[in-house]
């Protein structure tokens, strides 16, 4: 019996032996030719365990560890009808504007956009849904999902499974573990019990790697229908987006989604734009059909509306309150007492009607129909209870309107009547934070600038602009300013109304008498006292030389000059008039020319040509200098040159901004144009003009005929002055600081010369503009 019992116990052990060495070798076909975590020497793993090493990321090294979902991309068919509608959008902009888009534009002249068409504006062809995106934890898990399971403990994992048609996977080792339909928050677990069957102490982490793909149907009234592959993590809104959304006729009220031969899922894209409600945003399933029903009607929101736009009605009972709480609202500007409501019924003769209505609560109950058109208008920007000032104060403002209300209650004091500008003048008049600045202006701004701190008011007029309602008319009620701070209790402090509008003037708004303007001018020069002072109305040349102290004895009367601004002004102006005469004639001589060259021969016309460019270059660089010729204001008296006496000075009233600037005598004569060598010779008394033109010598084209004089006093001396009766005008007695003027001869008839004929006397020029011998230097040059 012993004997057999040995016998029994070897085979036992042999048979062991064999199943370890299948075990073995099974262990090494499923780690796919992983390295053995044994030592290596049979008598050290005799004595020592092996680790179990359970890996296939070796093997599947070119697999991503992220969570790469599954592309959404439409089936070529639907890829190819994209790329062809999208060339067509861009060739024609009406593909995609419905019907009633072309009927609210005749309407109202604009386009309104299809509210919600926006949102699938820019959708790509092919779409890609973000990688790596969390898997949720009641994703069901299904065949070709991934799992990324990693285990340490008393064995280490480190291995990727992906479900199969089955609904399993399958671990070395552990064998086969169910997964299909198991949620994702839950694989961890399972796997961590089947692992716990064959090991123990062992810690199971498991992350999900690429998911399956299903396949949508898009159909209906589809922007781009078609079947697309997408992720098994998709919703309606993700596919919605992929696939372009609905077409200029379809639904964006009704999506929805058909399984199984049943509606799943009725999608109001309104309620998830307008309000982000995604609430009917089911996740989709392989076989899921999208079907995109067309809009059962349209409404149009115009005017004063958040969000302008046309609409798709839901249903038969939407209502006015209902659209425009899509539509966000209305803003503060709206007048809910006027809406219009434009109704089409294609069964009367006139199918076009309109009602007007508040929208009050009855009013926002009222249902809407297909082709509605509601116009909101906006509120009149009129003030029941505001009176206004404007003009020359502190700041025009409008004020409220208090019962016995009147202009002083309005214009508290007269600090209110300093303009913002003179605040700015009298601010610059100190220049702070730049200690480096030099506190010297140029010469003359300072003193230009005294007296024009603050704008004069003009006290004996303002008015009050009143308009009557009830006929529309506007009245106008003047009163004196000055007595409303004077005399309050006078007729003048105007008792205002709602609506009345107080102007206040200044001088230079409306121009006052002489008398009461405020005078301030300058004098400089040989006086005792130069400098800025305020004269009185009515005031003369001789009262501010008198205020001045009088003369000094090196004054020279002669060659006194005053300028006015007034005078300046005009003379620019009229200046202005010769340039823009001088380039018409240009234009009309060029013309004549270009004709006559046209009726040459070749050659002849050739060498026309060149020279007609040249002259026309010529004048109009001529042209362009007599533009640069800036007029003085200055105005001559006429004095006889040999008169002495100040007294002898016009008795000219004074004007705000007058300059007078009393020179001493000059020691020079100035010679410029055609002479040999320009030149500033001494004066010397009884001299005569063609005393100085032998001195400065004539060039071999000067015009000798034409010779005329500047005088210091601002006075020109041509061939034409009585000067001809006494020898010509080279028999005239040179005067201090005169300049004499040489012009060019011109010996050949050019297109300047032509159309300058009716100018040509640049004398009289000089004398109608105030122009002095700087303008004879730009003219030349």
């Amino acid at each position: 019996m012993t004997k057999i019992t040995r016998c029994f116990v070897a085979v036992v052990l042999t048979v062991a032996s064999i199943a370890a060495f299948a075990q073995d070798g099974a262990n090494k076909e499923e780690m796919f030719g992983q390295a053995n975590t044994s030592l290596g020497a049979s008598s050290v793993a005799s004595e020592t365990p092996r680790r179990v090493n359970i890996t296939n990321v070796g093997a599947n090294s070119n697999t991503s560890d992220t969570n790469a979902e599954a592309d959404l991309v439409p089936s070529s068919r639907a890829a190819a009808l994209a790329k062809q509608k999208s060339s067509s959008t861009s060739r024609n902009p009406e593909v995609g504007t419905s019907e009633f888009q072309k009927f609210i534009a005749d309407s109202t002249g604009k386009i309104l956009p299809v509210f919600g068409a926006q949102f699938f504006a820019n959708t790509p062809d092919t779409f890609t849904p973000i990688s790596g995106a969390p898997v949720p934890a009641d994703y069901p898990l299904g065949v070709g999902d991934e799992l990324m399971i990693r285990g340490t403990g008393s064995v280490d994992i480190d291995y990727r499974a992906t479900i199969d048609r089955n609904g399993q996977i399958s671990i070395p080792t552990i064998g086969t573990v169910s997964l299909a339909g198991v949620k994702a928050g839950d694989a961890e677990s399972v796997i961590r019990n089947a692992v716990g069957t064959m090991y123990k102490g062992v810690k199971i982490n498991v992350n999900f790697g690429k998911l399956r793909a299903i396949t949508i149907y898009v159909v209906g009234q589809a922007n781009r229908p078609g079947t697309y592959t997408v992720s098994s993590l998709s919703t309606l809104v993700t596919t919605l987006f992929a696939s372009g959304g609905p077409n200029a006729n379809g639904s964006m009220r009704h999506l929805q989604v058909k399984r199984g031969g049943k509606v799943v899922a009725d999608l109001d894209l309104y309620a998830f734009i307008a309000k982000g409600d995604k609430s009917a945003d089911i996740k989709l399933q392989d076989g899921d059909s999208i079907y995109i029903p067309a809009a059962t009607g349209h409404i149009a929101l115009v005017g004063k509306v958040n969000t302008p736009a046309i609409y798709e009605l839901r249903t038969a009972n939407d209502t006015i309150e209902s659209m425009l709480d899509v539509a966000g609202g209305m803003p503060i500007v709206a007048d809910p007492r006027r809406a219009y409501l434009e109704r089409i019924d294609a069964s009367k003769n006139q199918p076009r009607s309109v009602e007007q209505f508040a929208l009050t609560g009855e009013g926002l109950k009222r249902p809407l129909k297909n082709g509605d058109v509601l116009n909101i208008t906006s509120i009149t920007p009129d003030f029941s209870n505001a009176v206004i000032l404007r003009g020359n104060v502190d700041q025009a403002i409008r004020a409220p309107f208090l019962p016995g209300m009147r202009v002083s209650d309005l214009i508290p004091n007269r600090e209110y009547l300093i303009t913002r500008n003179s605040i700015k003048r009298q601010n610059n008049v100190v220049s702070t934070g730049d200690n480096d600045k030099s506190t010297n202006e140029v010469a003359g701004n300072i003193a230009s600038r005294i007296g024009g701190l603050i704008d004069e008011i003009n006290w004996d007029y303002a008015v009050v602009e009143r308009i009557n309602r009830s006929d529309l008319t506007v009245s106008l009620i003047p009163f004196n300013l000055g007595k409303v701070f004077s005399n309050p209790a006078s007729p003048d402090n105007v008792q205002l109304q709602p609506g009345d509008t107080v102007t206040i003037f200044s001088q230079q708004d409306v121009a006052v008498p002489m008398d009461k303007r405020r005078v301030f001018v300058r004098i400089e020069g040989e006086v005792n006292v130069p400098g800025v002072y305020q004269m009185n109305a009515g005031e003369t040349l001789q009262s501010l030389l008198s205020r001045a102290g009088g003369t000094t004895q090196d004054a020279y009367l002669f060659g006194t000059a005053f300028y006015r601004e007034q005078v300046r002004a005009e003379q620019q102006l009229n200046l202005e008039k010769v340039a823009s005469k001088l380039e018409t004639q240009l234009r009309i001589e060029q013309s004549k020319s270009a004709a006559n060259v046209r009726a040459m021969t070749a050659n002849d016309a050739q060498a026309a040509e060149a020279q007609r460019q040249s002259e026309l270059q010529i004048a109009k660089e001529n042209i362009a200098r007599f533009k640069l010729l800036k007029p003085t204001g200055r105005i001559t008296f006429g004095l006889d040159p040999a008169e002495r006496s100040f007294a002898r000075l016009p008795q000219l009233k004074l004007e705000n901004g007058d300059r007078i600037v009393i020179s001493a005598r000059p020691d020079f004569v100035h010679i410029f144009g055609s002479v040999n060598a320009e030149a500033s010779p001494l004066w010397r008394a009884n001299m005569r003009v063609e005393d100085y033109l032998k001195m400065a010598g004539l060039t071999a084209d000067a015009d000798a005929e034409n010779v005329f004089i500047m005088r210091t006093d601002g006075s020109v001396v041509a061939r034409n002055a009585s000067a001809w009766a006494f020898g010509g005008i080279g028999g005239v007695i040179v005067m201090p600081g005169d300049s004499i003027v040489v012009p060019e001869k011109f010996d050949k008839e050019t297109s300047w010369t032509k159309f300058t004929k009716g100018t040509r006397e640049w004398a009289q020029i000089f004398a109608n503009f105030g122009l002095g011998a700087a303008a004879v230097k730009t003219l030349r040059n």
